[in-house]
């Protein structure tokens, strides 16, 4: 496959290694994507000790957004896994903010979107995955097994039933990271095409791609807003089916 060129639309998805090491022939150079996660969670760190440093019981901007943001996290927990997912909380709360800063951050210029590589999204959901699958053993053993079989499922139907439900079950990482990574790569390389068409077409005749290029942006902001909640949300449907099972 060819290298994207600098003006390419796929130019601002290459992974550039901004530090080599290499360790018995395993490439562990510092890129900028793991730059980017790095900062994404420096400034999620940083907004939360602004917000909590000095709370009060009349609260300041920042604690007014940090508690706005735990109370939406807490009612997505809530409602989708109940009380006994409420021990969960701190994760679900730490991967919505790194996915809602690492979305953003990917809207500035010059800057990379950790989430449109399928490698990122994929390891994420992988791992979440094994973990909620893990739960689901621990807290329900080789009951868990009837998660694959909806109950009322005629003998005969069985078979099919637990082929179709195991396939789902094991797509889950796929699917999960997938549409995160897609999602944000097709936002992206739109913006990046009209950006193109504005420079070509110049002032005078791209006033038209130019309106519709802030409308798309506005637009990508809500999408990469949008995904970290997608993507949360599913996490507690999954973890609802580890802790209470259907």
């Amino acid at each position: 496959m060819a290298e994207p060129t600098h003006h390419s639309p796929m130019a601002q998805f290459e992974i550039k290694p901004l530090a080599d090491f290499h360790l018995h022939g395993i490439d562990l150079s510092f890129t900028n994507s793991a730059l980017l996660m790095v900062v994404a969670v420096a400034l999620i760190t940083l907004f939360l000790t602004l917000a909590t440093r000095k709370a009060a019981t009349v609260p300041n901007r920042w604690q007014i957004l940090a508690e706005m943001s735990y109370e939406f996290v807490a009612n997505m927990v809530r409602e989708n896994v109940g009380k006994d997912g409420m021990k969960y909380f701190p994760f679900m709360f730490s991967l919505f903010m790194f996915l809602l800063a690492a979305n953003l951050l990917g809207m500035l210029p010059y800057s990379f979107t950790v989430t449109s590589h399928i490698i990122v999204t994929f390891a994420m959901a992988l791992a979440i995955f094994l973990a909620v699958t893990a739960i689901g053993f621990i807290r329900h053993g080789a009951h868990f097994f009837a998660l694959f079989l909806p109950k009322g499922t005629p003998l005969w139907m069985a078979p099919l039933m637990i082929f179709i439900e195991v396939f789902a079950y094991l797509a889950r990482p796929i699917s999960l990271s997938i549409r995160l990574a897609a999602n944000m790569m097709a936002g992206h390389t739109m913006l990046k095409i009209i950006t193109g068409f504005v420079i070509m077409l110049g002032f005078i005749g791209g006033w038209l791609p130019l309106a519709f290029l802030v409308v798309l942006n506005g637009f990508e902001i809500f999408v990469a807003v949008l995904q970290a909640y997608i993507f949360s949300v599913l996490v507690c449907v999954y973890l609802n089916d580890a802790v209470n099972m259907h």
